[in-house]
């Protein structure tokens, strides 16, 4: 019997990498002849490049960057299995939980560490990139990154500005003939599911800027600011970015990788081409899927749901197993053969995320009983 077990992380207790692991302990408990292929899926936020790397048996490389702050961190990036491609993870150079909420501040922030990420990996010979966008902390439509990689800003009085939010508010002048010439040879994959445009109702500070620590005020301001900053932009290369699906993303972000060429995809189809998903798919005789929160939302281009109906396309039944299902969970039975939380009885969140380990490892016996016994 083939299994693929491919889930999402149950955030805030198991990564996709452990979640995965415990189902197949569990399993080959009941069926120890199985063969499993365990491949933790992500949507371009954390654990991307945890992910990526595992399930193409690649490598870390470790480094010293600029953190979302302006301080030096340690961090790292992935090295597929292919030996070419980069993988970057944007919530481990910029993560928002990198920041005490005291102190988080979209005018404060900076991505020019994802910059300095991408020179560090392209001067070590490497040219093709996967950007894993979710999880910032930034709201500088890329300026960080862009100085980084060599584009400049000016404000009024010819001054360089500083990698930050703020400086937002300041640029009076770009040029982009100053970008490293490196980058025009590198080729950037940018995982993410977010379509939100750079500016707007619907933009980047509007929709994201507050869980960011953005006030009232600091969203007005940083929308404008962005609109301004895409102008000037956008007159100095004579094409228009600002409006297209996924500008928005990681507080625009997304905007300066489609200037320099990048192409956004959806998170889950990046980690399933890198890790041969489909074809494991095709040859499995059950695939398992899951998540920490299961609902109606979960239809909405989530890891499960593009999990089902990419094994639906192949007739190969799926199991959804995550830590909770909620409201509107039962318009899952359409992609699913059943759904399942892995709560045996009453038990708070707290408990549920604590013991969750445990508690997925029992959900899953009975799982795998019940497709041993159908059998």
């Amino acid at each position: 019997m083939n299994i693929v077990i491919a889930p999402d992380s149950y955030k805030g207790s198991l990564s996709a990498l452990e979640v995965g692991k415990t189902i197949k302990k569990a399993f080959l408990k009941e069926i120890p002849d199985a063969t499993i292929d365990v491949i933790p899926m992500a949507d371009g936020g954390e654990g991307t490049l945890e992910t990526l790397v595992y399930s193409t048996n690649g490598k870390r490389i470790q480094i010293n960057v600029t953190g979302p702050l302006g301080d030096p961190i340690e961090s790292e990036y992935g090295v597929l299995g292919d030996g070419k491609t980069v993988v970057i993870e944007v919530a481990k150079i910029a993560g928002l939980p990198m920041i005490p909420p005291e102190k988080r501040n979209p005018m404060k922030t900076t991505t020019f560490g994802i910059g300095d990420a991408i020179l560090r990996a392209a001067n070590s010979g490497y040219r093709n990139f996967i950007i894993g966008l979710g999880g910032s902390a930034t709201n500088d439509g890329g300026l960080g990154m862009l100085k980084a990689l060599g584009v400049t800003f000016l404000d009024e009085d010819g001054n360089v500005v500083k990698p930050i939010g703020s400086s937002l508010l300041r640029v009076q002048s770009v040029d982009f003939s100053t970008i490293n010439a490196i980058v025009k040879e590198c080729h950037f994959r940018i995982a993410s599911d977010v379509d939100n445009p750079l500016c707007g109702e619907q933009g980047a500070t509007a929709v994201f800027g507050p869980q960011k620590g953005a006030t009232p005020k600091q969203v007005e301001e940083l929308d404008q600011a962005l609109k301004n900053y895409a102008n000037l932009i956008e007159s100095d290369l004579g094409k228009q970015y600002q409006n297209m699906p996924g500008a928005g993303a990681a507080g625009g972000l997304g905007y300066s990788f489609l200037l320099i060429g990048g192409e956004i995809i959806s998170g889950a189809e990046i980690v399933a081409e890198a890790t041969g998903l489909v074809e494991k798919i095709k040859c499995a005789n059950w695939v398992i899927t899951g998540e920490g929160q299961s609902d109606y939302q979960t239809l909405y281009g989530k890891v499960p749901s593009f999990i089902a109906k990419t094994a639906n396309k192949y007739k190969i039944p799926t199991i959804l197993l995550s830590g909770g299902l909620g409201q509107g969970y039962e318009q899952l039975y359409d992609y699913f053969v059943s759904c399942h939380s892995i709560t045996a009885g009453p038990i708070s969140l707290e408990d549920c995320m604590e013991n969750a380990r445990e508690l997925l490892f029992y959900q899953s016996r009975n799982i795998a009983r019940l497709i041993q016994a159908k059998k």
